[in-house]
């Protein structure tokens, strides 16, 4: 419980301090929200990823709004109970309003009771959170057809491009593609940055979120995942290589680790979901950058940092993403409704020696699923394949972005 006047105290120092919000760069997402839309809008991404910006570009294109923060330390207290001392000082010190942006909402336990009745009210509500919990079955239940969901992530590369004031090259696309999208690390170029923020994560979304005990395994797990994007991992081989007592421990920790998108683990293609759930899944990390500063073997790998871009690329704008083998292998495949739409492969340069296994790859694919056209994508190369009917197009990361 919190006091109303301390409460009011806050609510009024944060709002002077939107005033000093700096200018940034205008994110992808804000043109895909509606704000006359009568359902809470479910903002969520991992931390220092821009939700609080996207949020801040939100507010400035509304009349009038309410605005808290539940970051702010001085709300350790803050419980369900407040929301309604809440919305009377909204109301007391801000007139009648029809919009609610509440940042970093998860901090308080049953926060969805109070959005529910103000969607009964017919507000509109604008809300961030850094874990995808937030997306619960809880939050499905209570907000039935009532709630959309955005995804941040750290910064496309248009966005990046945008920021650093650069036109698309390869060399602007080098940076991009070793220091990844988080705008502060972008700024500055201080790997300790990115190193704090992984930290950060661990400890407040994770370990004291889930009174996990085993905090060194948990580091451990996380380093090593980030260090081998784009490989292959079973629950039962990371029990035996960090030495838990169950293979539920390993599948708790990557679970957590999705949760605050730190990571993404996909499966193989199949069409029996129980070979799908059984099958080695693929890994891959939230962002270049973090990866290459939270580990000391990733750097020299560039094909596996290229292939984990373009998987960023495509979870973007798509959830149904899977790697493909039988004969041979193609990275990924993306799903939509009930089909395959999509195959590509992926490798840093196309040479003699691996010619063969990416077409095959990508043409086997193709062949699977009726697809008329596939795509390579390489650090620099530019080529048109066409047999039988079926065209492969081969084409530079950076051109495709």
């Amino acid at each position: 419980m919190i006091l109303k006047e301390t409460l009011r105290m806050i609510v009024l120092s944060q709002w002077a301090e939107l005033a000093f919000f700096e200018n940034s760069t205008e994110r992808e997402e804000l043109g895909t929200i509606s704000l006359e839309l009568p359902f809470a809008v479910i903002i969520t991404g991992i931390r220092r990823s821009g939700k609080s910006t996207l949020l801040h570009q939100i507010l400035k294109k509304l009349p009038n709004y309410y605005y808290l923060n539940f970051e702010d330390t001085r709300l350790i207290d803050f419980e369900s109970g407040d929301f309604e001392k809440l919305d009377e000082i909204f109301h007391e010190e801000f007139g009648s309003s029809e919009f609610y942006l509440l940042d970093e909402i998860q901090n308080v336990k049953d926060w969805e009771i109070f959005v529910r009745s103000r969607l009964d009210r017919h507000k509109h509500l604008f809300i961030t959170g850094s874990n995808a919990s937030l997306l619960s079955r809880e939050l499905g239940t209570r907000l039935t057809g009532r709630h959309v969901n955005i995804e941040m992530f750290p910064f496309s590369f248009s966005e990046s491009l945008h920021f650093r004031k650069e036109t698309p090259s390869l060399e602007s696309f080098e940076r991009y593609f070793n220091r990844g999208g988080f705008p502060d690390y972008i700024k500055y170029e201080k790997p300790e940055i990115l190193r704090e923020l992984l930290s950060d994560i661990l400890y407040r979304d994770i370990i004291s979120r889930h009174n996990i005990r085993e905090t060194k395994s948990l580091k451990e797990l996380t380093i090593y995942l980030l260090s081998n994007v784009g490989k292959e991992f079973s629950y039962n081989s990371l029990k035996k290589m960090f030495e838990f007592g169950s293979v539920n421990t390993p599948i708790s920790f990557v679970s957590y680790l999705e949760d605050s998108y730190v990571l993404f683990a996909i499966p193989k293609f199949d069409y029996s979901l129980k070979k799908q759930l059984i099958n080695e899944k693929k890994v891959y990390s939230i962002d270049n950058g973090l990866s290459i500063t939270n580990s000391v073997s990733i750097s020299s790998d560039r094909g596996r940092i290229l292939e984990n871009l373009v998987f960023l690329t495509l979870r973007r704008t798509h959830k149904d993403i899977y790697y493909f083998r039988e004969k041979w292998e193609c990275d990924f495949l993306v799903k939509e409704g009930g089909g395959i739409v999509m195959a590509i492969q992926v490798t840093y340069e196309m040479n003699e020696d691996n010619k063969m296994r990416e077409i095959n790859g990508l043409k086997e694919a193709l062949d699977k699923f009726g697809l008329d056209e596939g795509i390579i994508l390489t650090y620099n190369q530019e080529d048109r394949i066409d047999f039988k009917g079926k065209r492969i197009i081969i084409k530079p990361v950076w051109k495709w972005l």
